[in-house]
């Protein structure tokens, strides 16, 4: 098999500082983009220096990621979640490329998050000591089981280690998914409208007050 892609939509993480660990996951398995919906900003702590190598892009809403993966990159979207119907990850339902959505740490997958899935996978468990697992580590066996299925090939290795790349350029300042001017803009205003705890919600609205929205802006096009 070949040609296939994969990426992971990043949505209403609860501790921010996990998006770079996905990062790391993201690089290590052959991801194609980390896509940030809400926030453009993110933590890279737990990435070591990983979430260079991998590209992020940016949407407001999960309805306008879902239309990039739908129509441009022709992805099935998969939730990670222990569901009703959802298939054994080890069983690798895929067809096509696909992108994987995982759950809030506590809560996991809202209903807005359910309506744009088009299957479910859960990780199966044979221990009796937690109830679900660390959103990262989920992403990683999920992420590694599609690039088998996909028949990614393996990094090349030295001695105990994989080959690094070179470090490519910067993708912006500051850790922010960079954006157009004019998205940055609808941001700053939609922020300064409504302020809400945690990443935006459908509507766009999030947590940032006015000041911090004119530092992204400042920092992105100065």
């Amino acid at each position: 098999m070949v040609g296939f892609e994969s990426y992971v939509v990043v949505h209403n993480i609860a501790k921010r500082h996990n998006v770079g660990t996905l990062a790391r996951s993201a690089t290590a398995f052959g991801v194609t983009e980390l896509i940030l919906v809400g926030r453009r900003d993110f933590n890279a702590f737990g990435s070591h220096g990983s979430a260079s190598h991998v590209r992020f892009r940016h949407f407001h809403s999960l309805i306008e990621a879902r239309n990039y993966l739908k129509d441009e990159k022709d992805c099935d979207i998969c939730g990670v979640e222990i569901a009703d119907g959802a298939s054994a990850v080890n069983e690798h339902p895929f067809k096509r490329s696909t992108a994987f959505l995982l759950g809030n740490e506590g809560s996991g997958l809202s209903a807005k998050e359910y309506e744009i899935c088009d299957f479910f996978v859960y990780i199966p468990q044979y221990g009796c000591g937690t109830a679900s697992l660390n959103v990262t580590v989920a992403a990683s066996i999920v992420l590694h089981h599609f690039g088998v299925w996909a028949g990614f090939s393996e990094r090349v290795r030295d001695g105990s280690k994989f080959i690094v790349a070179d470090r490519p350029l910067r993708q912006g300042k500051r850790n922010i998914c960079a954006g157009t001017e004019e998205s940055i803009v609808e941001e700053r205003k939609l922020r300064k409208e409504s302020a809400k705890n945690g990443f935006f919600d459908e509507d766009g609205n999030g947590n940032s007050s006015e000041e911090s929205s004119s530092e992204l802006l400042n920092g992105l096009f100065s």
